[in-house]
């Protein structure tokens, strides 16, 4: 429990249900959080982009923009990394992996004990700040800056999806080990599996921006074993 002077957190908080927001800003601002308060997608969206927040905790059916525009802008337009938990009334699996493709971190089915929101809201910000303090990351002349979100190849910036940014920092922080395909699934989707087309849809589509333009392929598919970040030119260090 933090003392009275410490402060576990800055939350931005987008939720339309007045009810529900009450509740879960009075629970964490007594569990030691600060908590902005955003009642609409567009009002949620200038705040996230405004500021600087450890978490936000964003609901799915909004008024004015939803959510998985919301989490789409911030991460496509606005370059935000800001940990993102996703509420939803729906218990899909098509609801889940489409609020995670948008750039959200996790996501929390309605209705959600409040003790369980601040656990995975805690994780967030603790996995969140241990990527903070991570070096850029190199392969050869592919350089990723996971702060800024910021993608370039011998010099030319790179456009990604929310989802293969993450794609890439895995691979790039693994680079040159072989990661299995049930490994970056499980880091990206969690216990929410897609099917089988997806991760194989989205390697494409990283594949496409990140070697297509360029001489040598940096991404390659291992047989049987995964997927490996690297440049097979270059000698294996020792």
């Amino acid at each position: 429990m933090p003392t009275s002077k410490e402060v576990a957190g800055l939350i931005l908080l987008v939720e339309d249900n007045r009810n529900i927001a009450e509740m879960v800003i009075e629970y964490l601002e007594r569990r030691g959080f600060e908590v902005d308060y955003a009642a609409d997608g567009l009002e949620g969206y200038r705040l996230a982009n405004d500021n600087s927040y450890d978490a936000i905790v964003l609901d799915l059916m909004l008024p004015r923009m939803d959510g998985l525009e919301v989490c789409r802008k911030l991460r496509e337009e606005a370059k935000k990394s800001t940990p993102v938990l996703m509420l939803t009334a729906r218990d899909t699996l098509h609801d889940k992996v489409s609020g995670l493709d948008a750039g959200a971190d996790d996501y929390l089915v309605k209705p959600f004990a409040i003790q369980e929101l601040e656990a995975r809201i805690r994780a967030l910000i603790r996995r969140e700040r241990r990527q903070v303090s991570a070096e850029v990351l190199h392969v050869a002349d592919l350089v990723y800056d996971s702060a800024s979100m910021r993608v370039t190849r011998a010099g030319q910036e790179l456009t990604l999806s929310p989802i293969g940014l993450r794609l890439l920092g895995i691979l790039m922080r693994e680079s040159p080990r072989v990661v299995s395909r049930r490994d970056v699934e499980h880091e990206i989707w969690g216990d929410t599996l897609p099917d089988s087309d997806t991760l194989r849809s989205h390697l494409y589509n990283l594949r496409k921006v990140i070697d297509r333009p360029f001489d040598k392929p940096l991404l390659h598919t291992v047989q049987s074993a995964g997927y490996r970040m690297a440049d097979m030119d270059q000698p294996p260090s020792t």
